[in-house]
């Protein structure tokens, strides 16, 4: 049976909060906590086996019946799978064990970790062929379908993309990318956790991101040439402001 070891990382963003799903901006790179994911080929062609050691949890599911399940966690990989089965006939049956030094919701995106593991481990492990950028939009996909985050697309895409030593300006509109060398000198980022715990699917994130849609189609009565915030300047919100709520 054929064996793959994958490091998924989870990301820190510099610069760019709450802009990569209004087609902004955004400079995010990779930090040193990741997911390790072990997978295996099933002897089982249409069987699939996760387990996670941090969790103390696992589950079963079948290729031929895949669907959303009760458990949010068995969602960001059913997602993937999902994703993957949309655009090749390749995947077969596998064994997965998770394996974690990601702090759980706290904001370092641990989900995309895991959703952008799963896809580039399984790419290899059945010689798929699907290209990086196509795994980070199955990652994305699978919040959005499966676990019902409306994220946008930079989590997924530092966690896939990043390279050691550099940070990503990310185009969130075009996805035109540049590398841009991350030289502190003698300083360093300390990245703390605070131990306040969130989860996106279940937090106020898809309520901001459905106010900044809220805001565009008010802008659109004025300005039917916005498409998203990226777009609005401070001149067309003071014209529209008073259509707006307090919010």
């Amino acid at each position: 049976m054929k064996k793959y070891v994958v490091t998924s990382p989870g990301r820190i963003n510099l610069i760019g909060e709450h802009t990569d799903y209004n087609d902004g901006y955004v400079l995010p790179t990779a930090i040193d906590k990741n997911i390790t994911l072990t997978l295996t080929e099933h002897e089982v062609p249409d069987l699939i086996e996760v387990r996670s050691k941090d969790l103390g949890k696992s589950f079963e599911a079948k290729l031929s019946n895949i669907h959303p399940s009760q458990k949010t966690w068995e969602n960001y990989i059913l997602g993937v799978v999902a994703g993957i089965q949309s655009r090749t006939e390749k995947l077969r049956g596998f064994r997965c064990i998770l394996e974690s030094n990601i702090p759980i919701g706290s904001g370092v995106s641990s989900s995309a970790a895991l959703e952008c593991g799963i896809a580039y481990g399984l790419n290899v492990l059945f010689n798929l062929g699907l290209d990086p950028l196509t795994l980070v939009k199955i990652g994305m996909a699978a919040e959005h379908q499966y676990v019902g985050t409306q994220c946008g697309i930079m989590d997924q895409f530092a966690s896939v993309m990043s390279k050691a030593g550099q940070v990503i300006l990310l185009d969130c509109r075009s996805l035109d990318y540049t590398y841009v060398p991350l030289e502190l000198g003698d300083f360093c980022f300390l990245l703390l956790n605070s131990h306040v715990h969130h989860s996106l699917a279940s937090s106020e994130y898809n309520t901001r991101r459905k106010q900044c849609a809220d805001v565009v189609e008010i802008l659109n009565v004025d300005f039917p040439e916005i498409t998203s915030l990226r777009d609005v300047s401070l001149e067309m919100l003071h014209a529209s402001k008073n259509r707006m709520s307090d919010t």
